[in-house]
């Protein structure tokens, strides 16, 4: 029962071979065979004559022992010419390099010949080899070929068959070699253009992320003032009708389950929401133009290059989500500068006017880079908090050299809205 059972798993995983083999190469290894066969068939016969006329002949003579001979030569033959090419359709490359070389070495050492199609098996096999990445053994089984051409017979079908072998085996596996990496090029293509890809989305819906978290927050300080104003004018106001007790109530209790509501929507972006379990949650209030001072200290710290910062008009106090976006950009210009134009140094102006206020970040370095894409997440990013607060952004090369960035906001105060 076990040489059943292990009989049957072999068959099995030969048949598996099969199945995982290229059909290209089961059915060119296939017709290869047969096509041999065909060959050396032919060859005998054109040498020999026909098996049935040989065995007729050893009768009529007495030499029968001759004619069997004669037929067992000629399959022996033709089973050598089988093997030089069959191996390819139901062994692995290396298995199937192997055979194909043995038998072909084989058949040109005993009978100083090898058919054709058993030629065009042994370069497949090599190229098969050169493509599965086993170049040394690929170069070990085309050196008997090599020796034939140099040592063997000086028989001149047997020294073109042979030199043609020693010179064809090496460019066949080449080939397939040039073909793995040309894969193996293309696979580490697509992988770094998947991972790039991946780098920008996470970068531009982290970006996204904190800009939402930043104008959550400035929102939730409006419509907390909102609440606490309506309580306050309820309960301060003396003389008030019941009626209008209940409205400010209203208003109240709607504020506060608008905060809720929109804390519940976007809580999922906030980073404190894993921390505030361990109590490390920053608390600390949004940025805005009166910590540019800070902000530009702390680039001459890391660049050891000159900032300047430069006001002018009657700066005054704009809404907080104003403040928080010119805030950002100021920072992400201060980075990119540090970045792409290290050494050069920034000036950052900003101009109030009465109905807004223009933001401008310029460098002395090079300018914009041939090799930094125009459309970067970072200048993505400026106008998308540009935009949330009505404003807008222009960035590119400056005129008289360098990189600048240019904002414009409405000038919105907070005691406006």
């Amino acid at each position: 029962m076990n040489h059943v059972t292990a009989w049957r798993d072999e068959w099995v995983i030969r048949g598996r071979r099969i199945a995982g083999s290229p059909r290209v190469t089961v059915v060119a290894g296939t017709l290869l065979g047969l096509l041999a066969v065909v060959e050396s068939a032919a060859e005998f016969v054109r040498s020999h004559g026909s098996i049935p006329r040989m065995a007729a002949d050893a009768s009529v003579t007495g030499g029968g022992d001759d004619g069997v001979v004669g037929v067992q030569f000629a399959l022996v033959i033709g089973l050598l010419c089988l093997c030089t090419a069959l191996p390819l359709a139901f062994l692995r490359p290396v298995t199937a390099g192997i055979a194909v070389s043995a038998a072909s070495v084989w058949s040109l050492t005993v009978f100083q010949t090898v058919t054709l199609a058993g030629f065009g098996a042994q370069l497949i096999a090599q190229y098969r080899l050169g493509r599965n990445g086993r170049q040394l053994l690929a170069v070990a089984l085309g050196l008997p070929y090599l020796l034939l051409a140099l040592e063997g017979p000086v028989d001149p079908d047997f020294r073109v068959r042979a030199v043609l072998l020693a010179a064809l085996a090496p460019v066949a596996a080449l080939a397939g070699l040039a073909r793995r990496a040309r894969k193996q090029a293309l696979e580490n293509t697509a992988t770094r253009e998947a991972i790039v890809g991946t780098l920008l989305e996470n970068t531009a819906r982290g970006e996204r992320a904190r800009i939402a978290r930043e104008l959550h927050d400035v929102v939730a300080h409006h419509i907390s003032m909102v609440a606490v104003q309506a309580e306050t004018a309820r309960l301060a106001t003396t003389g008030m009708p019941a009626e209008g007790a209940k409205r400010l109530l209203g208003i109240g209790d709607t504020a506060r389950a608008a905060l809720t509501e929109m804390r519940r929507l976007l809580g999922v972006l906030r980073d404190d929401t894993t921390q505030s379990a361990t109590g490390t949650a920053d608390r600390r209030p949004q940025p805005g133009l009166r910590q540019l001072n800070e902000l530009l200290d702390e680039a001459r710290d890391a660049s050891r290059t000159p900032a300047r910062l430069i006001v002018r008009g009657y700066p005054r106090e704009l809404d907080p989500g104003v403040e928080l976006a010119a805030y950002r950009i100021v920072q992400e210009s201060l980075t990119n500068a540090r970045r792409h134009a290290g050494g050069a140094a920034v000036d950052v102006e900003l101009n109030y006017t009465d109905s807004a206020l223009r933001l401008r970040i310029r460098d002395n370095g090079p300018g914009m880079s041939p090799a930094v894409p125009a459309g970067g997440q970072g200048l993505l990013g400026m106008r998308e908090r540009a935009a949330a607060v009505g404003g807008e952004v222009r960035t590119g090369s400056a005129v008289s050299g360098g990189f600048v960035v240019e904002a414009l906001f409405p000038a919105t105060t907070e005691e406006s809205l």
